[in-house]
Order: structure tokens, then C-alpha cells, then sequence
């Protein structure tokens, strides 16, 4: 009987699927972001979910529209909502057509990304880091200039430092190559 009921389950019928619905206006139904400066958050890993929400909950992460939502999410089931999200389906972000040479620039620079990001920017869960791979171009430049205008800090203060000076070197248009790789 249990199977059946499980057969005819919809896509809003898992435990965080409710509480997940207020997430939708930003980052759109099942976390695939319309936009270009919005994160995808579909197939985000738990590890990586959780703790950019306690981040964003207790202003080590500073945004202003993030914020209230993470407490919410706090409050209302941190573990079933990134649950949710790691199962769903990661569709395409928003294309921007993007200049092969600007792409084969991204791939070079992206070369010292690997290290942490892995070899595409598919992430490290284990090491709690974020998958680059698919994200909107726009986003990921923005966090670029957060990181390099030093508004945003890794935990780790070694590892903090290593991209701080990664990113010295770097202006905007390698930002921008970086960012139109990443989110092909």
C-alpha cells in the first residue's frame, strides 16, 4: 500500500516541499532561478545549504534579502528544506551567449578554482564547497566582487587568504570570463 501511495506522490508532497515554497520566489519553483543574479539552489548539497543558511541567519554573510528567509528556514525545517532542494533536478541557468574566447579565458583562469571548486566547479560537499557549474553568470560574478572588495570571508582563514590573492590579480573582465565559463 505504502508504494502505491508513493507512486502518486506529486512534486509538492516530500516533507520540505511546503516549507520550501516561500524559497520559490527568488530562486523559482524547485530552486531552478530564473534569473541571471540569483542562484540555482536545486541539487545544492545539504552540507553546502545548511551552512549558507546559518550564515546568512547570523550575519556572517551579509544580505539584506537573505536574512529574514534563512531565519525562516531556520525556524521552519533547515533539515527538510535543504533535503528538498538536494533532491530536486538543476535545470539550465539563464544563457547569456558568451564569446568562445571569453570561455577558453574562463577555463584557463578557472585552473586555480580546481583545487577547491573541482576540476568543472561541480563543488566538494565532503568540503562543504559550492558547485560554480551551471550557476547564472551574473550571480557569480557578483560574488566574485564580494570576495575581491573583501565583503564576504570564507571560514577557513588560510583559505580566505589564498583567494583573497587569487583574486588580486584579477579585474573585472577576468571576472566576467570566469563567470560566462562557469555558467555554461
Amino acid at each position: 500500500m505504502f508504494a502505491a501511495a508513493e507512486a502518486g506522490a506529486g512534486p509538492l508532497d516530500s516533507p520540505g516541499a511546503q516549507k520550501s515554497l516561500v524559497c520559490s520566489a527568488c530562486h523559482g519553483f524547485a530552486g531552478n532561478s530564473p534569473g541571471n543574479t540569483v542562484p540555482i539552489i536545486a541539487g545544492m548539497a545539504p552540507s553546502y545549504f545548511k551552512k549558507a543558511i546559518n550564515d546568512y541567519a547570523a550575519g556572517r554573510r551579509p544580505s539584506p534579502e537573505m536574512e529574514p528567509y534563512s531565519k525562516y528556514v531556520l525556524q521552519f525545517g533547515l533539515d527538510e528544506i535543504a533535503d528538498f532542494f538536494a533532491v530536486q533536478r538543476k535545470q539550465a541557468s539563464a544563457k547569456i551567449k558568451s564569446d568562445p574566447k571569453a570561455l577558453s579565458r574562463g577555463a584557463t583562469l578557472a585552473s586555480q578554482c580546481a583545487a577547491c571548486h573541482g576540476a568543472q566547479g561541480e563543488s566538494d560537499a565532503f568540503r562543504v564547497v559550492p558547485a560554480l557549474q551551471g550557476q547564472p553568470a551574473a550571480y557569480l560574478k557578483a560574488q566574485m566582487d564580494l570576495f575581491k572588495g573583501d565583503k564576504r570571508k570564507l571560514d577557513d582563514a588560510e583559505q580566505d587568504k589564498i583567494k583573497k590573492t587569487m583574486f588580486k590579480g584579477l579585474d573585472a573582465a577576468d571576472f566576467a570570463d570566469l563567470a560566462a565559463y562557469y555558467s555554461r
